[in-house]
């Protein structure tokens, strides 16, 4: 029996979707657009990254072809092709939850663009259930940036950020010290409770650290308190296997289906992690590993050199991963949505995203566009033996 492992490069889309129009996203190309900056030279950062983007092995999987560009004659070593995304919204659970097999046919809720954002009563009731003296922030904004607007203030005044942006999260930090964290984690679990009924998917805990505006970071104890998914997906269907979350994908599940998670901070702390989920799992196990660096700390920040270097990264270490492969395993890289950081503003971006499959038995071979992000966890079941699922068609 073999195994499996999903790789999701979080954000890392590589053209606009059919509908992307209908998303404001039209012309949106994460990767087309950091390949043509750092070809341009736009990418160089001095005693850094230079010249072309160097992923030789991605490329070598196919990522190039998928996503319709012919740079390189060889021919794809992986099963490769792309998927657009069905589910109605561009945000992580969305994304995370069709590549499992259950796109998500329902709106979410989202805060409105004012100022305040979020409805009294709902500040009120946070409060009432958490003795807080009040909140700071009430809007839409940059995670890194409202800290170090209000980090100070909410240090001396023992008041957690509260914000949101154009997913549908309501999002809470707070210092990991001064506040604390555990804290912090039932502030969250309580705003949790009460934004049900607002539909919204998730509230996310961002502990941060530092004594000030200039050395405030936000910390890897981040916590995402999410909706379960509405429908049984691949993790649950496991049954008598093994899933062995790696990153924050735990917490998109509401840990559900869940055996093991493996925590890191950053692309290669997550990389190590999978790998040593790679070393433990057992024959039939599922690894499913989320690289959220791309997306945090790049895509939304518009930084077009740093997101490039971290692909050439993770490019650098794809050969470690498939050394250990066993014979029979599969792993997939693919992606959730994107977030194009040459694109206007700092939302996500709607696109369809790569699918690379590879593994020390595989053929190589063309899948063309798949028709929902569900093809990958249909295709994951049918490797692993598992129940179908009900949404997707297994290119395996």
């Amino acid at each position: 029996m073999a195994r499996a492992i999903i790789l999701v490069l979080d954000s890392f889309g590589i053209g606009a979707a059919p509908d992307a129009e209908a998303f404001g996203d039209e012309g949106s190309d994460t990767f087309g657009h950091i390949l043509e900056a750092c070809r341009a030279g736009h990418a160089d950062v001095s005693g850094g990254r230079r010249g072309e983007l160097a992923i030789p092995n991605l490329q070598r999987l196919g990522l190039h072809a998928a996503a319709g560009r012919g740079e390189g004659a060889r021919r794809p070593e992986a099963v490769w092709g792309s998927a657009r995304e069905i589910s109605r919204g561009k945000d992580t659970p969305s994304g995370h939850w069709e590549i499992a097999g259950v796109p998500v046919p329902f709106e979410w809720g989202y805060f409105p663009r004012t100022v305040p954002t979020f409805p009294p009563e709902l500040i009120r009731q946070i409060i009432d259930d958490t003795g807080l003296s009040g909140i700071l922030g009430d809007r839409h904004a940059s995670g890194t940036e409202i800290i170090r607007e209000l980090g100070e203030e909410s240090l001396s005044s023992g008041r957690p950020i509260f914000y949101t942006s154009s997913d549908s999260v309501l999002q809470i930090a707070a210092h990991e010290t001064a506040f604390g964290l555990d804290r912090l984690y039932d502030v969250c679990a309580a705003a949790r409770r009460h934004v049900d009924p607002l539909n919204i998917g998730r509230v996310i805990a961002r502990p941060f650290v530092g004594e000030s505006a200039e050395t405030f970071t936000r910390t890897a104890n981040r916590r995402d308190y999410s909706v379960p998914p509405p429908e049984q997906t691949l993790l649950d269907l496991a049954v008598g296997r093994s899933v062995h979350a790696v990153g924050k994908i735990a917490d998109i599940f509401a840990h559900r289906g869940i055996s093991r998670i493996w925590k890191g901070d950053g692309n290669m702390a997550l990389f190590d992690r999978t790998l040593d989920a790679m070393n433990e799992a057992a024959d039939g196990d599922l690894v499913f590993a989320n690289f959220v660096d791309f997306d945090s700390e790049y895509g939304h920040r518009r930084d077009v050199a740093g997101y490039a270097a971290a692909l050439e990264a993770f490019d650098r270490r794809l050969p470690e991963l498939q050394a250990v492969m066993k014979p029979g395993d599969v792993a997939i890289v693919t992606a959730d949505h994107g977030c194009d950081p040459t694109f206007a503003g700092t939302d996500h971006t709607r696109e369809i995203v790569p699918v690379l499959a590879f593994g020390p038995s595989l053929e190589p071979k063309p899948i063309g566009r798949r028709e929902s992000f569900a093809d990958i966890g249909a295709s994951v079941a049918v490797h692993l033996g598992l129940d179908p699922t009900r949404h997707g068609r297994s290119f395996l």
